[in-house]
């Protein structure tokens, strides 16, 4: 019995993980898949095989969800291996704090660089921690811990991939950005980027990505005060357009496209001309870069943390070399040793230079989705598969 202790979701990375994992395992009797929690339709939308295929999983998993939900102040002890999601901090998320399996391996997507001695010593008691980036694990493996691996997450390959366009943009030049809004994640500098480079070239769109549940954290990029502050709309929930303009584009040159399901997310990728991701730090892969990538989409990663596992071959991406230290961000209690700042002007020139050769811009891009074909969710299951039989 194997047991992942998160949400399923396609609106989250955590969730499209775990989403990803319980498709791939659905049917695996050497394994016997159940997740520690319940179906949110409301964040998760999938099409009616995929359904079909994890109904299953969660016949499995009912009993567990029910003891869950009655008995909220205990700890529930539970046969097989748990897949324990772990924070900031190597801290146990979710429900997965109050079950204690026969066997625990740690899942682990870690930005704060800040971990305390008790922590550590909880961990080193674990079977296994499963890192999602290798500077990960030698964040770990520097602070004495050596039950460690690094596996990356992974791509659907049938629904990213190359295609045609719809040919709807004409000659627009559309530039994505996606992730959840906060300063690790970099839009300020998207924005002070993007803004320069409209100015040059009115044809530019800026197509945004941001919205994610957890709509507070956006407030942590009005540290870098380059930028106007975040704009929310009377729902909580942040208005793109408003912010983007108050900070100096163009109505016309921003598309805000709301929450996306992630099976929804290919025929928008396909349509763009460049996607950006200036990120100051990525615990794991950058999930959405991979996406694009494995779309086709030329793609520009900044050079630290875990974007470095994505751009071994300079033509697969543009890799964003000049990384400054980050300073630590007020309000936000987070360490941010190892984070990287892009340089503006690189940033810039970039994009210059997929903009001005589109043929050589479009080839980069074939090159990376040929290599993320590597990195698909049935190759990284089965390596983790193997790591929780081990």
């Amino acid at each position: 019995m194997v047991t992942i202790g998160w949400n399923l979701s396609t609106v989250h990375g955590w969730g499209i993980f775990g989403l990803n994992l319980a498709l791939c395992w659905a049917d695996d009797a050497a394994l016997q898949l159940r997740v520690a929690a319940p179906w949110l339709e409301e964040y998760t939308r999938v099409d009616a095989l995929r359904r079909a295929r994890l109904g299953p999983v969660f016949e499995r998993s009912r009993e567990l969800i029910d003891t869950l939900a009655k008995h909220p102040n205990s700890v529930i002890r539970m046969p097989g291996t748990l897949l324990t999601p772990m924070g900031n901090g190597l801290s146990p998320l979710g429900d997965g704090r109050r079950l204690r399996p026969d066997r625990s391996v740690g899942v682990l997507f870690l930005e704060d660089t800040q971990i305390p001695a008790p922590a550590l010593e909880t961990a080193a008691q674990m079977d296994c921690i499963v890192a999602g980036s290798t500077w990960n694990e030698q964040l770990l493996r520097a602070r004495g811990l050596t039950n460690v691996c690094t596996i990356l997450q992974g791509v659907d390959p049938s629904l990213f991939h190359p295609g045609p366009r719809t040919g709807w943009w004409g000659d627009r030049f559309l530039i994505f950005s996606g992730g959840k809004l906060e300063y690790r994640k970099g839009q300020d500098l998207v924005l002070r980027a993007f803004r320069v480079f409209a100015q040059r070239h009115r044809e530019a769109v800026l197509v945004t990505a941001w919205h994610s549940p957890f709509a507070d954290h956006a407030r942590s990029l009005a540290a870098s005060g380059e930028v106007a502050p975040v704009t929310f709309a009377a729902d909580g929930r942040v208005d793109v357009r408003a912010w983007a303009t108050a900070s100096g584009i163009a109505a016309e040159q921003i598309i805000d496209l709301g929450t996306v399901p992630n099976q929804e997310m290919p025929r928008i990728l396909r349509e763009m001309d460049l996607a950006v991701f200036p990120n100051r730090a990525e615990g794991g892969t950058n999930l959405v870069a991979m996406e694009a990538m494995a779309c086709g989409v030329p793609t520009i990663l900044s050079a630290n943390t875990g974007h470095l596992d994505l751009m071994a071959d300079p033509q697969r991406c543009w890799r964003l070399e000049r990384q400054r230290v980050v300073a630590p961000v007020a309000g936000f209690a987070v360490s941010t040793e190892g984070w990287g700042e892009s340089d503006l002007d690189e940033l810039i020139a970039a994009m210059e230079s997929a903009w001005a050769d589109r043929d050589a811009a479009r080839a980069r891009g074939l090159s990376g989705a040929q290599w993320m074909k590597t990195l698909s969710w049935t190759a990284q299951s089965q390596q983790l598969k193997e790591r929780v039989n081990a």
